[in-house]
């Protein structure tokens, strides 16, 4: 019996242009704006991801946070 994945986690290491509207609570376009001028964006063939620990530094460093 082969082993099940938990794939419940509340954390991710990259998601979607749609999930990180979501997290930003912005629209898509803007959310792929921020990601892409992070320098977050993961693209895998036609898929496009953003690397959540990318975009939070980048927003931190813009509201002045170290």
């Amino acid at each position: 019996m082969r082993k099940k994945l938990n794939r419940e986690s509340k954390e991710f290491m990259a998601v979607s242009a749609e999930t990180l509207a979501g997290m930003l609570d912005s629209g898509r376009a803007t959310a792929v704006k921020i990601g892409t001028e992070a320098g977050a964006k993961i693209q895998i063939g036609r898929r496009v991801l953003f690397k959540v620990s990318v975009v939070e530094k980048y927003l931190d460093s813009m509201a002045g946070e170290s």
